[in-house]
Order: C-alpha cells, then structure tokens, then sequence
C-alpha cells in the first residue's frame, strides 16, 4: 500500500469513525458522521486549513452501488486485477478483494483520500494498491476490470474520464460506471444493476438514491464516445 504521511493518516483518524456504509454492511470505512467534526465543516473552512473537499469521508451512493454488485456477483472480479478509478473512500476495492480479486488498486489525486484507502483496506482485512496519480495520462497500463462511482458530477471530470473509460472498454477491459443521477452521466450505457441507497440530506437533496450501474461494453464504447452529454 506504500507509507503513508503520518499527518493525512491522523487527520483521517481523529475525523471519522469505522461505519458500516447501509447498502454495504458486510464491510466498514472510516467516515465522517454526524459526530464528528469533518460533517460540519463548511467549504470555506476546509479551504481556510488547505484542505481538499473530503470526498473520501463518505460513502457515495455510486460506491456502495459498486461494491454490492461485487460482493453479490463475485464472478465479475474473482481471479482478476481491478482498478478502483477515483476511488474515493476506497470502498469498491475493498469489495473486490473480499470478493477473491487477485489484485487491487484504488487510484485518487488527493492524498488524503490515499490515506483514507488504505487505512479503510486495513480495517477490512484486505490487500489494496493504493496510488497517488491520474492514471488518465497514463497508456501503459492495463486492468481486467475497471470500476468508477460517482464521476458524472462536474462537466469536465466526466468528459475526461468517460473518453479514457471508453477507450479502455474498447481495449477489453470490463469497465462498470455507476451514478446516482448525476448531471453529465452520459447517454446511451447499458445498465445491468440498480440500488436504493439510503442517503443524508446533508450530502444530497433527498434521503435515498437510485443508483445505476453501466457496463460499458467494448461494441457501445466506440458509439458512446460521441455521447452527448446530459
């Protein structure tokens, strides 16, 4: 998993507590909740302190989404090397490993979330790779499966990264997108899964989300390229 900055590591621990994510039970995450500091902070404090939006404190609904298809469908990773793509909290990887994944690795920019993944894959017993990097920039590398929760919440986020998932579908890797409504989720996937996760309305509009999953077969991936976005 590679050493961690004792400070993120701290930070994430003195900041969160081990929960159980509703959709997910079987496994636990260092979130932030309604007791503890992180919940309450607003965006202008966190930028006051230098510190990122904390998506890694929370488990979004798109990857709980992910790591319940995994853990329900363990044929989908068993045996193969999944990339976890903007991992967040690292959920869906922890999932895969459980699932009998012969390898892991949960990719995010913010170091923070780094700490998070890997301290969150300790809690669950399980191996995971944890990398500091775009991979998006990067055509050397290639996994059996690639999933990705959430990434259709801001215009360029998504353009950037459907036009490297599409391309690696169309490469043979089994790429899963799941979003929970988000606005620049493309049009024309193929969904295979849907979910209600239990939300807060101090993160979203309403208290569950019907969250999709996508399979982004390699035949739909040279025609969703031209997409429009929603």
């Amino acid at each position: 998993m590679g050493r961690r900055s004792m400070g993120e590591t701290a930070f994430v621990l003195s900041r969160t507590v081990l929960t159980a994510p509703p959709l997910v039970p079987e496994l636990v995450l260092h979130l932030a909740t309604e007791v503890t500091p992180l919940w309450q902070a607003t965006e202008r404090e966190l930028a006051a302190t230098g510190l990122p939006p904390p998506y890694w404190a929370f488990a979004w609904p798109g990857g709980q989404a992910l790591a319940r298809l995994i853990l329900d469908q363990p044929a989908l990773v068993a045996g193969r090397r999944v990339l976890d793509f903007a991992a967040g909290c690292g959920i869906a990887a922890c999932a895969a490993m459980r699932a009998g994944a012969a390898h892991a690795s949960a990719t995010e920019i913010d170091a923070f979330a780094c700490a998070a993944i890997a301290l969150n894959a300790r809690a669950n017993a399980v191996e995971v790779t944890v990398r500091a990097a775009d991979v998006t920039d990067s055509e050397a590398e290639s996994w059996d499966v690639i999933v990705a929760g959430d990434v259709c919440y801001e215009r360029p986020m998504a353009e950037r990264a459907f036009a490297w998932l599409t391309q690696q579908a169309a490469n043979g890797t089994l790429v899963l997108l799941a979003d929970p409504g988000r606005a620049y989720l493309p049009a024309g996937l193929r969904e295979i899964g849907r979910y209600v996760v239990a939300t807060s309305r101090d993160l979203e509009d309403r208290e569950q989300r019907e969250t999709r999953v996508f399979e982004l077969a390699q035949s739909a991936a040279s025609t969703t390229r031209s997409s429009t976005m929603r």
